[in-house]
């Protein structure tokens, strides 16, 4: 996380003035993503801690991440008992069209910010600066307006340079047995 971290205030700090990223900005909230079970674990902690903090945000949490389940459970593209997502190859398309419109549970919907801001997964914490997916160089659609293709290139996210985090995550599944990947919502009731 301190290495993603830093590569996040790195690329804030080349990219500030084309960021539209701030509290209350919550497009990157909406529509459901898959998270590894790092991130899940690490949402779990912030869920509990919240709880310790304050029992009432955290009961509206878990609320709306039940909410979501129940909704969603239907039709999700794996096994809903256990909020794994299926790797087939026959569930791509049911997972591109999955849930896009949903809102993220942790997301308060007063507020439009993260109740769980501290531990949001990695995936969360790198958008908003140009990061490198399958070759092409991707960038939220309220960022970097008006700017040159080299300007956007010069405040590229690297959010894991050494290639760590596969490791990291291999560890944490042989450790606790967990695998796969899963929504926040599964996460944090499952």
């Amino acid at each position: 996380m301190q290495i993603v971290n830093a590569s996040l205030a790195d690329a804030f700090a080349r990219g500030g003035k084309w960021l539209a990223c701030k509290p209350g900005c919550a497009q990157c909230c909406v529509g459901v993503f898959a998270i590894n079970q790092l991130d899940a674990a690490r949402l779990r902690k912030g869920l509990a801690a919240l709880e310790a903090q304050d029992p009432g945000r955290a009961a509206r949490v878990r609320n709306r991440a039940l909410e979501v389940v129940s909704r969603l459970s239907s039709g999700f593209p794996g096994d809903p008992a256990t909020g794994i997502i299926s790797e087939s190859d026959d569930m791509v398309d049911q997972w591109n069209d999955f849930a896009n419109d949903e809102p993220c549970p942790v997301l308060d919907p007063e507020t439009k910010t993260c109740e769980l801001y501290e531990y949001r997964p990695i995936i969360c914490r790198t958008f908003g600066p140009p990061l490198r997916s399958e070759g092409d160089l991707g960038v939220c659609d309220l960022c970097f307006e008006g700017a040159t293709e080299q300007e956007i290139e010069a405040c590229e996210m690297i959010p894991d340079p050494d290639g760590l985090e596969a490791a990291v995550r291999a560890e944490h599944e042989t450790a606790t047995g967990a695998s796969g990947e899963t929504i926040i919502a599964f996460a944090l009731v499952r």
